[in-house]
């Protein structure tokens, strides 16, 4: 029973085909200059509806850090929230890279709020005693399942800008998000003012592929001697491509990503009519949150469940653990199936009454 993470998941057979069919070739040019990399790009174009550069890399740490790096100098501050993954799930690879410094903010569920960022931006000091105030990172869906609406990342956006911060959001489930949306992903970005996506395919049934999407062109550059000075540039480029290729064709991120959702809402409502558990709060994407008794949460654990415990920093109130509870991440994948979802929940049932 794995809802540890998404990442445990394997990979959709549509991607795996695609990289056999493209290691058939004798010989491809090397380097991203084959041709599968420039369908992806013309087909992310399409997607964003906008010319975009697109750089492609194996890891999300990696395209995280590099588009830091991209938008930031070495003296420059990044803005994210205190839970954020770049903040606390990155080790320090954003500094490494980039040379800056995360500032670590706080904000209900893991989310930043327009007017707090504003008001903290404002009241923060800048300049050579302090270094420049320059991205402001968005995790999205965040460390809690939550989603910020397009009208959130607008806000947001236009807090950033009015005092000079480029906009980086951090989309390893970037389709969950959109998903639960609805909205399209111009919709969802580069309108609402996002200037760099780390595009997140790993957790969604590829193998290893994740893209950093410019919505100027022009950053084209720097990314690419970014990437090949971080030893992202792939020789064998057109493996990472046709990972995208696959997954990106009609549409089929959208319906795995829409896949996870139902599963782990399907998880949520039994949560929710069990006695055994409490719901934190209703799912908004692929990540389930529930609070367990701590001997429920260990019989689960010993009936072969996987799952996480969870920080309950960025909380307050009724968001709270009870005495005797702790709060758990259970994530599902394109993989899950209804039939694992109901034997965790049958595991659950069977469980002691706390």
């Amino acid at each position: 029973m794995n809802f540890a993470s998404d990442n445990w998941a394997g990979a959709c057979e549509p991607v795996l085909e695609a990289m056999i069919a493209a290691a058939r070739p004798a010989a491809v040019p090397a380097y991203g200059q084959d041709p599968l990399t420039a369908r992806v790009e013309a087909r992310l174009c399409e997607i964003f509806e906008r010319e975009v550069a697109v750089i492609l890399v194996t890891t999300g740490t990696a395209a995280n850090a590099l588009s830091v790096a991209a938008l930031a100098p070495p003296w420059g501050a990044v803005v994210a929230h205190e839970e954020g993954h770049l903040a606390i799930d990155e080790c320090g690879a954003p500094e490494f890279f980039a040379g800056t410094r995360t500032l670590r903010w706080p904000g209900v569920r893991g989310k930043l709020a327009a007017d707090d960022v504003a008001r903290r931006l404002a009241a923060s000091p800048q300049g050579t005693h302090h270094g420049r105030l320059s991205v402001l990172s968005l995790t999205q869906p965040n460390e809690f399942g939550l989603v910020y609406t397009p009208a959130e990342t607008a806000a947001l956006a236009q807090a950033a800008r009015a005092h000079g911060l480029a906009v980086h959001m951090d989309g390893a489930r970037f389709g969950n998000a959109l998903a639960h949306l609805g909205c399209t992903p111009a919709e969802a970005t580069w309108r609402a003012g996002v200037d760099l996506l780390s595009f997140g395919g790993t957790k969604g049934g590829c193998p290893m592929a994740e893209a950093i999407v410019a919505f100027d062109p022009a950053r084209r550059e720097t990314l690419t001697y970014l990437r090949k000075r971080a030893g992202q540039l792939v020789s064998k480029h057109r493996f990472v491509a046709a990972q995208f290729d696959a997954w990106l064709a009609g549409d089929l991120w959208l319906d795995l990503a829409a896949r996870a959702n139902a599963r782990a809402a399907r998880l949520a409502a039994g949560f929710a009519a069990s006695d055994r558990a409490r719901l934190a709060w209703q799912p908004q994407a692929n990540e389930v949150f529930a609070f367990l008794p701590v001997t429920t949460a260990a019989a689960l654990q010993t009936a072969g469940a996987h799952f996480y415990d969870w920080s309950t920093a960025a909380l307050a109130g009724d968001d709270l653990p009870r005495d005797g509870e702790a709060l758990h991440r259970f994530v599902t994948s394109f993989a899950t199936t209804d039939a694992d979802v109901d034997a965790l929940l049958a595991a659950l049932a069977a469980t002691p009454t706390a």
